[in-house]
């Protein structure tokens, strides 16, 4: 019978080799803190802040459909979710549980980022991960209907993820989702930190959720929670590296054989599943359309 020194150093072993990266790990992990540079780079130079303004309203989309979420989950009434161009949003609500909505929206943005990081390892789930963002994007036009900025944004949006479906067989999709799931950890604590605790902005979540809760000053919420996004972020980057093992030629014949690009072979011999798919879709944006 094993001693329990030989299971204490078989686990260890085992949780080394599922932390190392392989190869097409490596280079994710290198594309990834590329992605971290170029934005915290472009994000205080003046111009060129507009090449990731799009993914800024996206993440500020994210934080509002958070809200609403969490909202629908505690019963409250969903009147609207709005964007502005100032890189703003508001959703507005009666009803729900405060202390549970209000913090949604910096840690419900914060672990989409971090799904979308750990999807971003592998095609596959990346393709998942937009099935997913299709949803989002259907109850955001739902609550929106009216605000022609997040309607812009998610047609900029839809495109770009067509668009990139069709590339190198998905692989240049893989790299989009891991870039805005980069963008929304990275937008949540840049925001966090400017809101909350290096100035105090008596409108902000955290604000009015120290009214609400007491116990501490906004500071102290806003360090709490930059705390859990920065957890989130984290944990986003190990489960990518734990559950997607596969090489970038394993994960690209996998590809072929699951939502594969229209006109391939693979796609011929599923062609009924998407046309129901596609069908699905459409009608879900025609109900919207007409609302």
């Amino acid at each position: 019978m094993p001693a329990l020194d030989d299971y204490h150093t078989l686990y260890s072993r085992d949780s080394a080799s599922s932390l190392t990266p392989t190869p097409t790990q490596r280079t994710t992990l290198i594309v990834a803190g590329c992605y971290i540079v170029a934005i915290a780079i472009l994000w205080h130079v003046p111009f060129l802040s507009w090449i990731i303004y799009p993914f800024k309203l996206l993440t500020v989309g994210f934080h509002e459909m958070s809200h609403a979420i969490t909202g629908v989950l505690t019963c409250a009434t969903i009147h609207s979710v709005e964007l502005d161009p100032d890189e703003g949003g508001e959703t507005r609500m009666s009803g729900g549980i405060p202390w549970i909505t209000l913090p949604a929206g910096y840690l419900g943005s914060s672990l989409i980022g971090a799904c979308l990081i750990a999807c971003g390892f592998d095609t596959n789930a990346s393709k998942i991960a937009c099935l997913v963002l299709a949803g989002f994007f259907l109850f955001t036009l739902w609550w929106a209907r009216r605000n022609w900025l997040t309607w812009a944004l998610i047609a900029g949006m839809s495109g770009l993820i067509v668009l990139f479906w069709f590339v190198a067989g998905g692989v240049a999709l893989r790299y989009f989702i891991l870039f805005i799931g980069v963008m929304s950890c990275m937008y949540v604590l840049w925001d966090v930190i400017d809101d909350t605790v290096a100035r105090k902005v008596n409108n902000s979540d955290a604000s009015a959720f120290a009214r609400i809760c007491g116990c501490f000053p906004s500071q102290v919420w806003g360090v709490i929670w930059l705390i859990i996004a920065f957890l989130f972020f984290a944990a986003g980057v190990l489960v990518g590296l734990v559950a997607f093992k596969e090489s970038a030629a394993v994960q690209k014949e996998q590809s072929e054989h699951f939502l594969p690009v229209p006109g391939s072979s693979s796609a011929m011999s599923s062609v009924s599943t998407s046309g129901s798919l596609v069908l699905l879709t459409t009608l879900l944006s025609c109900i919207v359309l007409n609302l």
